[in-house]
């Protein structure tokens, strides 16, 4: 819906550069994060990985190849994190965790399948791939750096600095595109989607995901990432009226069950402690 009438990048940085705004003025009332220079190092890197690299690979692959094959490549993200988590940060995964991040991408593999528009096929040039896994390995680089920094961080602190380094990292895109930009032009639609997004799909969802990655290893986080596409494909037939199918639901289904099993062994603790005490 913001894209109807709002160019990508400008897009972009309007969601992050407004999220920093928001957070500057919080900032101002509660302080400045107290940080080393070895920090700010970090939070510039995550940062970096996401949003900045991460939306400038997954947009611009998008340009090459098709929307279910970057569909499929992303809900490899899971899989990169449990073996990045092993060997960057020692984090020691359970075995359901293994076959849960599997169930997961079966899942979104029979999600893709069922759109009614998997008729375009699975085309798409290399180029294309290439980026969009540049995109998967740039997501979860962020989410073992964050769950690095959140042994030492808040999750208020970390998102305020990756959002306020995101609108900085956008802004020469942003300039690049003002030029075209007629304002006059953009819809009450797109400047509504943009506020949902900017409030809902950056500054909350963040906060929330920085928050689960201080509770929980980076693979069991990483997981709930594959049930965007689920969330999306509900969206779409509640919001837009696009066409849900069984298929796709049975596929959705299979996605959160994937997400279970992957957290099963901490639930299954959680209530062996409660039954204990």
């Amino acid at each position: 819906m913001a894209l109807e009438s709002i160019p990508t990048f400008t897009l972009i940085f309007a969601r992050f550069g407004i999220g920093a705004c928001l957070f500057i003025g919080i900032m101002a009332k509660r302080g400045v994060p107290r940080l080393s220079k070895g920090d700010n190092l970090r939070m510039f890197l995550t940062a970096l990985f996401e949003p900045g690299l991460y939306f400038f690979f997954e947009t611009v692959g998008l340009q090459y190849t098709t929307a279910a094959k970057a569909s499929l490549i992303i809900a490899a993200i899971p899989v990169v994190v449990l073996i990045l988590g092993r060997i960057l940060i020692k984090e020691k995964t359970g075995f359901s965790s293994f076959i849960g991040v599997a169930v997961s991408i079966a899942g979104i593999s029979i999600l893709v399948a069922g759109d009614p528009r998997i008729a375009n096929g699975l085309g798409g040039g290399l180029l294309g791939d290439m980026l969009i896994f540049g995109a998967v390995l740039s997501a979860s680089l962020y989410t073992i750096s964050v769950r690095h920094l959140a042994k030492r961080h808040s999750s208020f602190e970390i998102t305020t600095m990756q959002t306020i380094y995101g609108g900085i990292f956008y802004a020469p895109a942003f300039l690049w595109e003002l030029p075209g930009i007629e304002f006059s032009a953009i819809s009450g639609r797109s400047i509504g989607a943009l506020v949902y997004l900017t409030l809902f799909a950056t500054i909350i969802a963040f906060l929330c995901y920085n928050h689960a990655l201080s509770k929980l290893t980076a693979a069991k986080a990483a997981v709930f990432i594959n049930g965007v596409p689920v969330v999306t494909a509900i969206g779409a037939w509640i919001i837009l009226g696009e066409r849900l199918t069984l298929i796709q639901a049975m596929g959705g289904l299979l996605v959160l069950f994937g997400v279970f099993l992957t957290n099963f062994q901490g639930v299954l603790g959680k209530n062996r402690r409660a039954t204990s005490n």
